[in-house]
């Protein structure tokens, strides 16, 4: 007899899991299929985020952090450290122990709210069916549910001429667990993994060369902001080769032989490891049977509506396998939202206002519209800035570097874009998000007291910088 449920989510990513907990709480019988599975051959629930992707590339960084401030800038503080170290296999065990503690975390969330796991692959047939086969078997279970929400995720892209072999040439999960620090590590992409991975390997004492392909350092962020990051990582010894492109990569004993093109021409570069980081692609493949009805995109995306509806009654989409960016809280927000709109509740996701971040040191942040993109569209604005270095708390932490850059209409005032390069951006970039979602201007912001010293004192100053009237900088 068939299984059947009011929810079937596939996929127990940060889209997944959270669509599959929220449709619980609403008292929908819910059933999660994920077919991730832990170092111990268990079920890890998460998906890339927790398991291999955001939190654990995080906690390197932190640890590599820490070990980078000991060795380098303790000494300013008055602070003497002699014979610093760093034991890799102690860093990567507390890495894998923070993962195991969300991912158990989440497995008890499931068990909480009464959510039926399945460990092993989900593919969608017709008739709001579920193929479900086991992950230690062959063995296939039909499902049904009133609902479906594909959540599978992403994957990382390949590149010709380079295959993997997971010792020597890696992708991001592969950085992850290297057990030493290799004397030189390549990377191929310099967006949001190659510059936080990138960052990792260099402050525990990798030569590390990134190789970008595209023009220009991350395009997609505002160019004051791309421009003072470039200058930072090159500060940091982080060689970053623009306008380069990889032909092939072969290992010869211990060394990866890299050929590549760049304006000089041909040439060809050894590394002791090579991390493959261009980007990520939908996880669709396999996830559709041929007459589900449910269609994809020329780039392998879930074709969905503006609510993460397919064109198919009751069979929704979020996360990575659709449109919108690759980020996390998007993918959660979309999940909530789907499982509200299923019980009955009204929901909207506002895409204008979904901030971006990347983990480097400085921290880079941003949310809505760059210069460049309301130079194309013709929209008329105000910019206001204000650098960091003129925070007293900035200088007082030793890490002063940076700034926040605030984007106004020019008729109404609204805020249309925050960018910020700089300490703690990840977290201060928050209050702008808050103020662009109630349509605030920055005569708002400007009005509102920061408490002094602080660092979100920035963004108060680059709000009435808007209207050349910040305080603590010339106009």
């Amino acid at each position: 007899m068939t299984e059947k449920f009011d929810v079937i989510v596939i996929g127990a990513g940060p889209g997944g899991y959270v669509a599959a907990i929220r449709a619980a709480q609403l008292g929908l019988n819910t059933a999660c299929i994920d077919m991730n599975t832990g170092k111990d051959g268990k079920a890890a629930l998460g998906g890339t985020c927790l398991n291999v992707g955001c939190i654990p590339s995080k906690a390197l960084l932190d640890s590599s952090k820490h070990y980078h401030h000991v060795k380098n800038d303790f000494a300013t503080h008055g602070i003497n450290v002699t014979d610093v170290s760093i034991d890799i296999d102690t860093m990567i065990a507390r890495k894998d122990a923070v993962v195991s503690k969300l991912t158990g975390g989440v497995a008890q969330l499931f068990k909480a709210n009464k959510i039926k796991q399945y460990h092993g692959r989900g593919r969608l047939l017709a008739n709001r069916q579920v193929e479900f086969t086991a992950h230690t078997s062959s063995e296939k279970t039909v499902l049904e549910a009133e609902n479906i929400i594909l959540a599978a995720g992403s994957v990382p892209i390949t590149i010709p001429n380079v295959e993997y072999d997971n010792e020597y040439i890696i992708d991001n999960e592969g950085a992850l667990q290297l057990t030493e620090v290799p004397p030189r590590l390549g990377v191929i992409g310099a967006g949001v993994i190659g510059l936080e991975l990138g960052s990792v390997w260099q402050r525990l004492g990798s030569k590390v060369t990134l190789l970008e392909a595209l023009p220009s350092l991350l395009p997609t962020a505002d160019q004051d902001i791309s421009k003072q990051a470039g200058r930072a990582f090159k500060k940091q010894g982080l060689d970053i080769r623009l306008d380069t492109l990889v032909k092939s990569a072969s290992i010869t004993g211990d060394t990866i032989k890299v050929s590549l093109e760049d304006k000089n021409g041909e040439s060809e570069i050894s590394f002791d490891r090579l991390l493959v980081a261009v980007g990520r692609k939908p996880n669709t493949e396999g996830l559709l049977a041929d007459d589900s009805g449910v269609e994809l995109n020329k780039r392998g995306q879930i074709e969905v509506n503006h609510q993460s509806q397919t064109k198919l009654e009751g069979v929704w989409a979020v996360g990575d396998c659709v449109r919108g960016p690759m980020l996390a809280h998007k993918a959660s927000e979309e999940g909530i939202a789907v499982a509200e709109l299923i019980a009955g509740k009204a929901a909207h996701i506002h895409f204008d206002t979904v901030p971006w971040v990347i983990y480097t040191d400085p921290e880079i942040a941003w949310v809505g519209k760059t210069e460049q993109q309301l130079k194309e569209q013709g929209v008329s604005y105000h910019v206001g800035s204000f650098p960091f270095a003129a925070t007293g708390r900035g200088l007082a932490m030793g890490n002063a570097d940076g700034m926040v850059k605030m984007l106004a209409d020019a008729d109404t005032d609204e805020i249309l874009g925050v960018h910020i390069i700089g300490p703690g951006a990840s977290e201060l970039i928050a209050e702008c998000v808050v103020t662009m979602e109630f349509h605030g201007a920055s005569e708002d912001l400007a009005r509102i007291i920061h408490a002094h010293p602080t660092l979100s004192e920035a963004i108060h100053e680059a709000a009435l910088h808007v209207d050349k009237r910040a305080i603590h900088r010339g106009n």
